[in-house]
């Protein structure tokens, strides 16, 4: 009985110091790592998030661009810093899909981070060149069956978001599209401007400049539903019901880190992305700002790790 009433005593106390060390969050400056090379998706919101959560806070959020392997190298770093709220992990798509591709990781995604949120969702855009006789996600599906394996698509890389967007679209509409991996979307663009490949599941920052133009043709977006940023174009799921792929810019904290430093991030996080002139600047590159909740975060997550692994399996996509 003794033993249980000091266990109790102390849970109580410890719970009243991380309340006493959250009271004065942030003393120093917070270091945001960011698993990408600076001038992405995932780069370009963390920026935005870590300016203002700087003004709101009164302490200086520090962005830490540590890209490599697929996003595993700065996601270990922030899997192995202090738990004490002044490293924080902002994850693109990578994060949900390096699982799939490798046998093993150097941290545990589920069990090695503290969920914040989801910042920032931005769709995908199908595009094809303008040539290809395609108008709708139904007309590709018409041409990519009465062409099997003639048909091809671009992506910056293996293993990269818009390489396993087009390898779910294979699977969920029973096409053999071949992918074609470049090093970088901006050479994707080319290409597909050219004419050398035919479709690419783009994220919204590369393509929307060469849809708007001309250059390109866009088909869909590739989120679960329309954008505000094109509302005029269906998704791929109104044609496909049940696809969604798209960049998700996931806030993270090394497991461990005081609940209530938890909570004031995710509620300072939530009021950034949901300032008019954040909301402005994410519509201008294609996404929209989620905010979700740590424990909605959380549960998102295995669902996504499934999912993708299930795309890597049926694509026999090369696991390290």
């Amino acid at each position: 009985m003794l033993k249980a009433v000091c266990a109790a005593a102390a849970l109580l106390a410890l719970g009243q110091a991380a309340d006493l060390f959250a009271q004065g969050y942030p003393e120093r400056p917070v270091r945001l790592i960011i698993p990408l090379a600076a001038g992405g998706s995932a780069d370009i919101v963390g920026r935005l998030v870590a300016q203002k959560l700087g003004e709101k806070l009164g302490q200086q959020f520090v962005v830490d661009n540590r890209p490599g392997a697929s996003g595993i190298i700065g996601a270990e770093i922030a899997a192995r810093a202090p738990r004490d709220g002044y490293t924080l992990l902002l994850a693109g798509s990578s994060f949900v899909i390096a699982p799939s591709l490798q046998r093993k990781l150097p941290y545990d995604p589920l069990k090695d981070f503290a969920p914040i949120t989801m910042a920032a969702n931005s769709p995908g855009l199908l595009v094809v060149n303008p040539a290809l006789p395609v108008r709708t996600v139904k007309d590709l599906i018409a041409v990519a069956r009465a062409k099997p394996g003639q048909l091809n698509y671009g992506s910056p890389g293996n293993g990269t978001s818009p390489h396993f967007a087009g390898a779910l679209f294979n699977m969920m509409a029973g096409t053999e599209m071949v992918h074609v991996p470049y090093k970088g979307a901006a050479m994707v663009m080319t290409d597909l401007i050219g004419g050398q490949i035919h479709v690419s599941f783009a994220s919204m920052l590369s393509a929307i400049t060469h849809a708007k133009s001309g250059r390109l043709r866009a088909v869909a977006v590739t989120g679960a539903k329309r954008s505000a940023a094109l509302p005029e174009l269906p998704a791929v799921a109104e044609f496909v019901p049940g696809f969604e792929s798209g960049s998700w810019q996931l806030i993270f904290a090394p497991a461990g880190t005081p609940a209530p430093i938890i909570g004031t991030l995710h509620r300072e996080i939530v009021r950034v992305v949901h300032l008019p002139e954040v909301v402005a600047q994410l519509a201008r590159d294609g996404a929209e700002p989620v905010g979700n909740t740590p424990q909605e975060l959380s549960n998102w997550l295995p669902g996504e790790f499934a999912k993708w692994a299930k795309v890597a399996r049926t694509a026999r996509m090369h696991i390290e």
